[in-house]
């Protein structure tokens, strides 16, 4: 392969576009270069963000837009084969649209790899691990609880469809205290995000402090809930009973979620994202409930070997990729594909 080849990576979210290079070996060249998203102005506004940052990569280090071989992109959003099947945080006319092909047209045919931002951050995590060449199962609890898989050799799996690994919306057998299954951001009832993510945590504390128990919690003001979800975590650090109490609710559960996700996927690494992997201190806490609720329902053998005890056959890690993991995850991607 030439030396003169390099790959781009662009993370298209809703608020910010993340783009990187690398090169023929698949490192970084150059910073990562973020712009303020403009998804919502339609995907042709994109597009012309996504040409900028092409322009402002390749300048940064001195190279021609030529020399990009390739180009791997991340949507918010499911599609299949380069079409948006639905629009999420997007404008409406990303929906039905073939994104992969418009944007390699516009770029003078240079080829595209398209995937969503659950599988790209999931490549992030494979890329950024140079010695690991297993699988990897990612979860990744933020807003929502997002996930992807990356198979022996660093190829995503996404499906006949695009449309796998959709982790947050697995069924999790667990109740309100009224007995009734807690409803979905994605309109079902009794998901794992649900239980598993920021808009779950806010639910969560609004009906724990409901309760004639919590009246006089410190979180029981006139501040909106978002706030109060925000402030949880540095309640529990304190060692808030309250907030132990839902931390390890949320952590229990996903380790029960992530349990049947590695009975059928047999991973051998699964890597936890999300804002709680940036949490240096907390985040062993809420890892020692996540094993918990694992260990709970995930049969011994996944844990350890039966043959040889010294030998675990699932690791927890915890993600390392930051900011950049979809961007640098889609460009190692389109290394692979695209390379001489």
């Amino acid at each position: 392969m030439a030396e003169s080849e390099f790959f781009a990576g662009l993370d298209i979210g809703g608020s910010t576009v993340k783009t990187v290079l690398v090169d023929h070996v698949g490192e970084l060249a150059g910073e990562m270069i973020e712009l303020r998203s403009h998804v919502k102005d339609g995907y042709e506004a994109t597009f012309g963000q996504l040409e900028q940052a092409l322009d402002q990569l390749t300048a940064g280090i001195g190279i021609s837009r030529d020399q990009v071989k390739g180009v791997g992109m991340d949507v918010p959003a499911p599609s299949c084969d380069g079409v948006i099947w639905g629009k999420a945080n997007l404008h409406e006319n990303w929906v039905g649209t073939n994104i992969r092909d418009q944007f390699s047209e516009r770029i003078g045919g240079t080829p595209v790899y398209m995937t969503n931002d659950g599988n790209a951050a999931a490549l992030g995590e494979y890329a950024v691990r140079k010695k690991h060449h297993g699988g990897l199962l990612l979860v990744a609890p933020g807003t929502g609880l997002g996930g992807g898989l990356v198979l022996p050799g660093g190829r995503a799996y996404e499906g006949a469809n695009g449309l796998a690994l959709e982790v947050g919306h697995i069924s999790a057998p667990h109740r309100e205290d009224d007995g009734e299954l807690p409803q979905c951001s994605c309109g079902k009832h009794g998901c794992l995000e649900a239980w598993c993510s920021l808009v779950a945590l806010r639910r969560r504390i609004g009906l724990e402090l409901a309760k004639p128990e919590n009246s006089d919690h410190p979180l029981n003001d006139d501040s909106p809930i978002e706030e109060k979800a925000f402030k949880l975590r540095d309640f529990a650090q304190a060692g808030d009973e309250l907030a132990i109490q839902i931390f390890r609710q949320q952590g229990q559960i996903l380790g029960y979620g992530i349990a049947d996700l590695v009975r059928v996927f047999d991973p051998g690494l699964v890597v936890l994202g999300g804002g709680l992997a940036e949490t240096e201190g907390f985040r062993d806490d809420y890892l020692g409930w996540i094993m918990e609720g694992f260990e709970e329902r995930a049969w011994p053998m996944y844990s350890k070997s039966p043959i040889d005890p010294d030998k675990i056959t699932t690791r927890f890690e915890w993600a390392i990729g930051g900011d950049s993991a979809a961007a640098l995850g889609v460009a190692f991607s389109a290394r692979e594909m695209f390379r001489s």
